[in-house]
């Protein structure tokens, strides 16, 4: 079964079941400032487990964009990539234990609606309680009346049975599926024999229902929320796996172009660095795709760390120099007409790749020659640091390098230099990577609604040419980046400052309505209206008939209920250029 056939089989099957189905999330996350990006299908619907009602109703699914780096030194094995798609179905307070495992089962096991796999390869594992909540007998005893014998069903403690992400944020115990790889078949198994399978990639989770009842605080579970919800994520490169009947991720239809390209650019038989350098370049193309760009901070540096370590292995497989651009035309090729944004940003994409490989082979040899000389004894923090200021050398290529000689690298070293020369101690990427989910907090709030009111004085005051490419919110301050071709005057900083505290002294109503996107249309809402909405979205209004409307945007929330809840002047403190086109403000409620 090939993997749109996979695809379209999930969604027809939630969908018939009553679920809403809804367009993937960006990969970079909006309004949540604590990661980097999106790293799991449930991580844009946060508000909607807290209690917020969905426009799409209780129950939706979706195929959700995630990126996770933090299990970067893995990719190349048989299952963990940077960037992968979560099939997702979710119950906001609706149905919970009974009916979601029910789902899972039917759409792995079905032959006329599911992917039709063995259930004799099944292998389930459930939560054995802590302090925070009990031992999940109701899940295994689901399990048990629907198929699953007691002897494959494994309870196992909250390091494999707990869903959370980060320290803040919904969290619940979760069942896992798992499906068994190996051509004879491993039958019934011990739970220490399960545990060895396991760690042999024998057996892989393909499914994974989390239920989402309780939350937590800095690191602790505080109570229960005040609805139950049910999360099920089921890896789409794995269960294209399993479905085809093969062993890894590469090989699946997903991959096989990508990697048919790069055999067209070698002779040697490096498999783990062809799967590296097919991973990170899809990885690459979708990161750009949705407004990424290659710097030294934040998302940018983890995509930058990202293409200088597919232009080193590529250099191991003795690939010429500008394959890599050849080889996001293929990625492109298979994904642009599910998500288009890809095919329409092709160009885009190509040059973004193409200029980042060109930029690190200029320092490269450079940087290979002062390695070479540094490297006949162990490397000290500060010289790795010189290796990746001086000649863009990322940490990971340095301790790449330095096994391949045998030495050691002081990392501890090169992080304190790192975080004295960037100030990134507290908002840097390499304490973003592992992710978390950021609790809204006050100032936070204030900044999205500040955000609106920037975006409508943009328009008011440079034009309506003005369209927003992107936003960042942090409870110190808002990034916001708007398609402008020439460098804001004094005097125009000074209008849209004046603009917008105009109108937090108006003490404007903040508001939100659900209508269909075609009505938001006609009404001439703000919003990039394609692939990121649903039929049904929220259009958030500053203003009334009685005040007049200033601002009316497609938006997820949440958002103040009043202007004057926004504590502060509205200050402007850099305006400048990101790219061809593209400008960049940076302001502060102060």
């Amino acid at each position: 079964m090939q993997s749109e056939e996979i695809r379209s089989r999930f969604l027809e099957f939630f969908k018939k079941r009553g679920h809403t189905i809804i367009p993937s999330a960006s990969l970079v996350p909006e309004n949540d400032s604590s990661v980097l990006f999106t790293t799991a299908g449930m991580h844009p619907l946060v508000p909607y487990i807290l209690g917020e009602k969905h426009p799409g109703g209780k129950r939706v699914a979706n195929v959700q964009k995630c990126v996770r780096t933090q299990d970067i030194d893995e990719v190349g094995d048989n299952t963990h990539d940077t960037f992968f798609e979560m099939l997702g179905n979710w119950s906001f307070g609706d149905y919970f234990k009974k009916e979601a495992i029910g789902f899972s089962y039917e759409f792995l096991t079905s032959k006329s609606e599911g992917l039709g796999l063995d259930p004799k390869r099944i292998y389930v594992t459930c939560f054995e309680g802590d302090e925070n909540a009990p031992k999940d007998t109701e899940s295994a005893e689901i399990w048990e009346s629907i198929g699953i014998p007691k002897d494959r069903i494994y309870f196992l403690p909250a390091k494999n049975n707990w869903w959370q992400a980060g320290e803040n944020g919904p969290c619940g115990p979760d069942t896992e599926v798992f499906y068994d790889l190996t051509k004879k078949g491993l039958g019934k198994m011990t739970k220490e024999e399960y545990l060895e399978a396991d760690s042999k990639q024998e057996v892989v989770e393909i499914g994974n229902d989390v239920f989402m009842g309780y939350e937590k605080k800095n690191g602790v579970v505080v109570g229960k929320l005040k609805q139950q919800n049910v999360d099920f994520g089921g890896g789409f490169e794995r269960l294209c796996m399993v479905s085809q009947g093969v062993t890894n991720v590469f090989a699946t239809d997903l991959f096989q172009p990508i990697m048919a390209k790069i055999n067209e650019f070698t002779t040697l038989a490096d498999e783990k660095a062809k799967r590296i350098v097919a991973d990170h370049i899809r990885t690459a193309v979708f990161m750009i795709g949705d407004g990424v760009i290659p710097s030294n901070t934040d998302a940018g540096y983890v995509l930058r760390r990202l293409l200088r370590r597919a232009v080193r292995f590529a250099d191991k497989l003795e690939m010429k120099h500008d394959s890599l651009s050849w080889i996001t035309e293929t990625v492109i090729e298979k994904y642009g007409h599910i998500y288009k944004n890809l095919a329409e940003k092709k160009d885009e994409i190509k040059k973004e790749i193409d200029a980042e490989e060109q930029k690190f082979r200029k320092t490269l040899a450079s940087g290979l020659k002062l390695f070479e000389k540094i490297s006949e004894k162990n490397i000290s923090g500060e010289e790795a640091f010189d290796l990746f200021s001086s000649h863009g050398f990322p940490l990971e290529v340095t301790l790449e390098l330095a096994k391949e000689k045998g030495k050691t690298v002081d990392v501890a070293g090169f992080n304190k230099r790192f975080k004295e020369h960037q100030e990134l101690s507290r908002k840097g990427a390499e304490q973003k990577f592992k992710g978390g989910l950021a609790g809204h907090s006050d100032k936070e709030l204030q900044y999205h609604t500040a955000t609106h009111l920037l975006n409508a004085a943009l328009h008011a005051i440079l034009g309506e040419h003005v369209m927003q490419k992107g936003s960042n919110i942090t409870p110190d301050r808002l990034r916001f980046d708007f398609v402008h071709t020439t460098k804001m005057t004094p005097e125009e900083i000074k209008k849209v400052e004046d603009f917008v505290n105009e109108k937090i002294t108006e003490k404007l109503l903040v508001s939100f309505e659900e209508m269909p996107i075609e009505k938001a249309r006609e009404l001439k809402a703000i919003g990039v209206f394609g692939d990121k909405y649903g039929e049904l979205v929220k259009v958030y209004s500053i203003g009334s008939e009685k005040t007049g409307i200033v601002s009316m945007e497609l938006c997820g929330g949440p958002h103040v209920t009043n202007t004057s809840e926004l504590k502060g002047t509205f200050k402007i403190q850099k305006e400048e250029a990101v790219s061809a086109g593209v400008r960049r403000i940076k302001a502060v409620l102060e």
